[in-house]
């Protein structure tokens, strides 16, 4: 492993908590709607679940087995630990002072009550007395401790009540367990469809109807999270499949990472659910307020659009019509020349699906060929890939079951794919496939064409609503080739490592991101510009730093985690790095090299600048040498960089500060009006 500098670096998990801080510093903008604020608490929640499962618990089997090492920035593990502890307890004391101080009570404001059920009248406490009877009751199950009964297994993410009860006849007090279930809604809406009242508290109202007999002493709630990161060991005569349907069973008996209690919670209840579930004192969080915020997101589907953000559809780009309807021979529209598309601006559903819908109608079609990551559970996409095969078309789907916690999900649609004759394989041994790249092969004339999609964002129509996502469509034959020669690579047992016009990992990207780099340290005006969702390489940030140090002007847009100190003078005053956080999640990645006035090298693709992506993962990028579309390229990446409304700069020692408005733009805004702009252009 080569030695790097740990002065030179930013610790990973630190810098991607810092941006969880920039996620909760949205749910209290008073300039956002107070819905799309209930909402960013919730993703702060839910984004700290996933690091808990993940991160903190890849950290603590590190310190369990012994494993001596570190990161670039040289912490060691018990040490990132330590600090991960004291900065999610801040974070957690925040969004506890903010839920409880401001949001509840604006939310009170607008009708939308939090309510508790001790407070509610007569007519209310009916209500949810039948809810409970009708609704909650059949579902639940209480657990028992003792001799006879083994402390039962607490299942990852679950809400829980311990319930302590005791015997009246003989004074024997005993413990028990209470899961809240969670096929039902977090909260409970009474009547007026504007109060809520927690689910736990309508079962701690009738706990005794769970205990008949006994003496309820007490009741507190507790959520467990578990190690949920899945290592899959792979060999070229396994069956993955069937390995990984295994690990996510085995998901639900991973080691506890965290615990989540009030404060109040007594002693010695503490005490056993610590002994009992293996947890030690630092996996223990005290959270006042409700815990398992992520249930906030229920109250996002309320009819209330005066609390929401005006919804943007996205537009249909020019080129493909005037309105999502409009039927155009997309096939044509592409041999024309390449087209790129920014979702959410652009739509999703005008641009992407019809491609491969019409490619699974079209007789002249002869084989479409996608890698699939992420996709939704009723996917347009899947639908026309199914009616395809059963057209007779030659439909082959890289489906990649790795995708954390999408295992299940991709592994219904690989088996729903296969029984409808499609050709579904998994992908490379020992690699992860990320790319996002579609292919249709069409008759035409004495030949065939080879129309491609290359992307940034997953195939799904319900994420493309929200990620920030680019993509090019184009018939170029190099291009097509390329495409052509990766997916029998991917499919088969091609060797393949060199492309005509791809970069692709893991061998390709790294060394072509960094020739270009050194290429623009070596001019007099050289200027880098890169947008990407996380910055972690140390080679590439070495490589970065030495072009700086040659006076080239780097700026970097990264929406999460970067390792990277910039300004430091001697090794990175020339490297600006700014974050946008809002409405929309900025995905893309975006790699421009060179000056205005002179020759610039645009790609775009699935990888960030990560070890995972450049090394351990089969990644494309893509060159963009359309004139059009560098100049849409130029035109996204000035309105991200003049933004002063969502972005934060990045400081030498690792904290973010948010931009003082100036001239007022925001980003997100600025986009929609363009793409409108664009729209209404061609009316």
């Amino acid at each position: 492993m080569e030695a790097f500098n740990p002065d030179h670096f930013l610790n990973r998990e630190l810098s991607w908590l810092g941006f969880n801080r920039r996620v909760l510093s949205l749910a209290g903008r008073p300039d956002f709607p107070l819905l799309e604020q209930v909402k960013f608490l919730a993703i702060w929640a839910s984004n700290l679940d996933e690091f808990f499962q993940v991160r903190v618990a890849g950290l603590k089997e590190q310190v369990a087995h012994g494993v001596g090492l570190t990161p670039p920035d040289g912490i060691t593990p018990s040490q990132q630990l330590a600090a991960i502890r004291s900065e999610v307890e801040v974070q957690y004391e925040a969004i506890s002072k903010q839920f409880l101080s401001e949001v509840a009570p604006a939310l009170a404001n607008e009708g939308i009550v939090f309510s508790d059920y001790s407070t509610l009248d007569p007519d209310d406490k009916e209500y949810l007395d039948h809810q409970f009877r009708e609704l909650v009751y059949p579902v639940l199950t209480p657990l028992a401790v003792d001799p006879s009964h083994p402390f039962p297994y607490i299942s990852n993410l679950s809400l829980n009540m311990a319930v302590v009860v005791r015997n009246p006849e003989t004074g024997l007090t005993r413990f028990a367990r209470v899961k809240i279930p969670p096929i039902l809604p977090r909260f409970v809406v009474l009547p007026d469809l504007e109060r809520f009242v927690p689910l736990e508290q309508v079962i701690e109202a009738h706990m005794t109807a769970l205990f008949p007999g006994m003496e309820v002493l007490g009741q507190d709630a507790f959520r467990v999270t578990r190690n949920a990161d899945i290592e899959v060991e792979e060999d070229e005569g396994g069956d993955l499949l069937m390995a990984l349907e295994s690990e996510l069973t085995q998901r639900r008996f991973g080691s506890v990472v965290r615990l989540e209690v009030h404060p109040d919670m007594p002693d010695e209840v503490l005490d056993l659910l610590m002994r009992e579930m293996g947890a030690s004192e630092d996996d223990v969080y005290h959270i006042e307020g409700p815990l398992d915020l992520a249930g906030l997101m229920g109250l996002f589907d309320l009819e209330r659009p005066e609390l929401k953000f005006e919804v943007f559809a996205g537009v249909t780009p020019a080129r493909l019509g005037s309105s999502p309807g409009e039927h155009v021979d997309m096939f044509h529209v592409i041999k024309q020349g390449d087209l790129l598309t920014h979702h959410p601006y652009d739509s999703f559903g005008s641009s992407v699906e019809p491609f491969l819908e019409r490619a699974a109608r079209d007789p002249k079609v002869l084989a479409i060929k996608v890698t699939l990551y992420r996709t939704s559970s009723d996917s347009p996409i899947m639908a026309s890939l199914i009616k395809a095969a059963e057209n007779g078309k030659q439909v082959a789907a890289l489906v990649e079951l790795k995708a954390r916690f999408d295992e299940e999900r991709n592994i219904e649609w690989a088996q729903r794919l296969e029984d409808s004759g499609v050709h579904v394989t998994y992908g490379v041994v020992g690699l992860k496939t990320h790319t996002k790249l579609a292919l249709v092969v069409r008759r035409e004339g004495v030949g065939v064409v080879r129309y491609a999609h290359i992307g940034t964002g997953n195939y799904n129509e319900k994420t493309a609503r929200t990620y920030e996502d680019v993509g090019m469509f184009t018939a170029d034959p190099e291009i097509g080739a390329d495409l052509s020669d990766l997916f029998n690579y991917l499919t088969g047992y091609s060797r393949q490592t060199t492309y005509k016009r791809l970069a692709v990992s893991p061998t390709g990207i790294r060394s072509r991101l960094t020739e270009l780099i050194e290429d623009e340290a070596s001019r007099s005006d050289g200027h880098i510009t890169l947008k990407m969702n996380s910055l972690v390489d140390a080679a590439m940030i070495e490589s970065l730093y030495a072009a700086s140090q040659a006076g080239t002007r780097v700026d970097l847009i990264v929406r999460g985690i970067c390792c990277l100190r910039p300004g430091v003078e001697g090794m990175s005053e020339n490297i600006r790095v700014r974050s946008l956080v809002g409405r929309y999640l900025e995905h893309s990645r975006i790699y421009r090299f060179g000056s205005r006035g002179r020759t610039r090298h645009y790609y775009i693709g699935s990888a960030d600048l990560m070890p995972r992506n450049l090394d351990r993962r089969v990644e494309a990028l893509a060159p963009i040498t359309d004139p059009d579309l560098q100049f849409r390229v130029d035109e996204v990446l000035d309105v991200l960089l003049a933004d002063d409304n969502l972005a934060w700069v990045l400081r030498s020692d690792g904290t973010w500060e948010r931009v003082s408005p100036s001239a007022g733009v925001d980003a997100h805004i600025a986009l929609q009006e363009l793409a409108r702009a664009r729209a209404s252009a061609v009316l």
